[in-house]
């Protein structure tokens, strides 16, 4: 399953954030694909502010590379790899405590091995004329449960 959407701005960005907030469990880790300013981080904003149940500040971690925000439901463990050296420093970011809440994780693949096989991904790619596609690919039956019939 291969669900693509068309997204015409960063408020439609936010909303389709808002929208997997509501299908995120503990456990879950949502893989963020796209090249600098695809919208990723504007995802994230969505995501967490709909999980908090109000308007969060939530910055890109590239400098600082992982921000916790506390939901009610869970954790949620906002990762950005993209200045990570090598999969092994994850351990220090809290990788291993993430597991127990929501990880969305931007440049998923500087992640190698540690990167679980169960997890929904997200790729984002800006469209000529402006708006951004959005592509989620559930990993693993879950996924694709909750998936089933969703609509941002």
């Amino acid at each position: 399953m291969r669900l693509a959407f068309d997204l015409a701005d960063e408020a439609a960005t936010r909303a389709l954030g808002g929208a997997v907030a509501k299908l995120v469990a503990p456990g879950d880790v949502v893989a963020l694909r796209g090249a600098l300013g695809a919208g990723k981080t504007t995802f994230a904003r969505g995501l967490v502010s709909a999980a908090i149940g109000a308007e969060v500040e939530v910055p890109s971690p590239t400098y600082n590379l992982v921000q916790t925000y506390d939901a009610p439901q869970a954790t949620i463990w906002h990762f950005d790899l993209y200045r990570l050296e090598a999969p092994g420093d994850l351990v220090e970011l809290g990788w291993d405590e993430a597991a127990g809440g929501v990880a969305l994780v931007e440049w998923p693949d500087r992640a190698g091995a540690l990167l679980p096989r169960w997890r929904l991904d997200l790729t984002l790619e800006p469209k000529d004329g402006g708006g951004r596609l959005a592509v989620l690919e559930p990993r693993g039956e879950h996924w694709q449960r909750r998936l089933d019939g969703f609509r941002p």
